[in-house]
């Protein structure tokens, strides 16, 4: 087995860690590296459109995350930049106060890094980021431009958010790892919302250690989004604690047979690989998970989304997308004995897997059903994260393989809710084990 210590520096450049020890040798070094990613966003931006707003000043700052570019999705508010939510209806929109994610930021000393494209208001409609494999492709959604910003090289961190499979999704479309944290990990004021029983703020980078080293100093609490429970503390020092060989419960759900033939082979070679290093590995169905999940999570995510932007449709009809007028159309058609009985099945599932995962570390499954789709009109499938979102589970997408087309396709590593840690180690564990790097994209080329 490769340990994580002997992994080479990513081939797209230096990871958070990497580059935070680089920096306490050679200080001036952070100031080089942060204009060296202007300049080089600013001339592949051309052709990723993965920002709406690029940073005028990225000069470091101290803190523990001092030197460290970090884009922001751009539903989330900044007070020195424009936040769009990927609508024309806030094209000009400077907010007056940062989100707590992006104020806690700041405080660690991290540079904001501009804000990327997201899908209008983090539903379906696709803005206009390509994927960095192949720009014919999507990078998935919504979180688009924080996917194929960090696939390309351009930062080494960025937050995305996820009420579907927004975050895991692109990660694993684009070749980096994504990190969706329990539900209630990370307060989501300033952030805005799409459904809030679902909503989660999450993390692009290029190592496990590097989004557990961000979640470890952005789990918090709000007395404004009660919502969710904290995560027992925890801190990262120089790398998060890896599993020996863990003990995974391998979940295929009755899609597996809608997986594109060479996810599912990826999918059997990983399994190989990861016996071979010494894990336990065994089939679970999690049948009840499977039954109720995604009927269930979109009557809540478009029973809430109606409430949220029915009237917004009404004040502004000629800059909403269909897209968005239909899915609200259908919200109105949920009663609210379906809501209610979605939401009671929430609350009985995420219950229900502490007991079902009994005696596993964490769970292996699929991040998508393969490649990123050709075309942009569509972001892709979001039901095999759709289950973990809806248990408010952890969820890690770690890059894999390449599938025939040349584009990247993952792996997800999930387990019990509020169990990121655990989840985080199994994850760090899976990816020594496959050593894979898919280095940089054409378009950073």
């Amino acid at each position: 087995m490769t340990e994580p210590s002997s992994l080479p520096a990513p081939k797209a450049g230096a990871g958070v860690l990497d580059l935070l020890r680089q920096f306490k040798v050679d200080p001036s070094a952070a100031a080089a590296y942060a204009a060296d990613c202007l300049a080089r966003t600013k001339a592949v931006e051309p052709r990723l459109k993965a920002f709406e707003y690029l940073p005028t000043d990225v000069a470091p700052r101290s803190g523990p995350l001092g030197g460290i570019p970090v884009a922001i999705k751009d539903i989330i508010a900044t007070h020195d930049m424009p936040t769009t939510n990927g609508s024309p209806i806030y094209r000009d929109h400077i907010p007056a106060a940062d989100a707590w994610v992006v104020e806690r930021l700041r405080n660690l000393g991290a540079t904001i890094f501009g804000k990327t494209v997201s899908t209008e208001f983090a539903w379906r409609h696709p803005g206009p980021t390509v994927n960095p494999w192949n720009p014919e492709h999507t990078p998935g959604g919504s979180s688009s431009g924080s996917a194929a910003a960090v696939a390309a090289g351009l930062v080494p961190l960025a937050l995305g958010s996820q009420t579907l499979g927004s975050v895991i999704r692109p990660a694993a479309f684009n070749g980096v790892v994504g990190l969706k944290p329990s539900f209630g990990a990370i307060p989501r004021v300033g952030v805005h919302p799409l459904s809030p029983s679902l909503d989660h703020v999450g993390f692009f980078a290029r190592r496990v250690d590097d989004v557990a080293l961000a979640l470890s100093l952005l789990a918090g609490t709000s007395d404004a989004d009660l919502h969710g429970r904290p995560l027992p503390p925890f801190e990262i020092d120089s790398a998060v604690a890896q599993l020996d060989k863990p003990r995974l419960a391998v979940v295929r759900f009755a899609k597996w047979e809608r997986a594109e033939p060479e996810q599912r082979a990826l999918f059997e070679a990983v399994i190989n690989k990861l016996r071979s290093a010494g894990a336990v590995l065994e089939e679970l169905e999690l049948a009840a998970l499977d039954a109720i999940n995604w009927s269930a999570i979109n009557t809540i995510m478009l029973s809430e989304a109606t409430v949220i932007f029915d009237g917004l449709i009404a004040r502004y009809p000629d800059r909403v997308s269909d897209v968005m007028k239909s899915h609200v159309e259908s919200g109105k058609s949920r009663s609210a004995m379906e809501y209610l009985a979605a939401k009671a099945a929430q609350e009985q599932r995420r219950a229900a897997l502490t007991a079902e995962l009994n005696g596993f570390d964490a769970v292996l499954t699929l991040p998508a059903f393969g490649e990123a789709p050709r075309g942009l009109q569509w972001t892709g499938d979001a039901e095999y994260c759709a289950p973990w979102t809806f248990v408010g589970a952890p969820a890690v997408s770690l890059p894999a393989g390449f599938g025939r087309n040349g584009l990247p396709l993952g792996v997800q590593v999930t387990g019990r809710y509020r169990d990121d840690v655990r989840v985080l180690g199994a994850a760090k564990w899976v990816e020594a084990v496959l050593a894979f790097d898919p280095g940089l994209p054409p378009v950073a080329g």
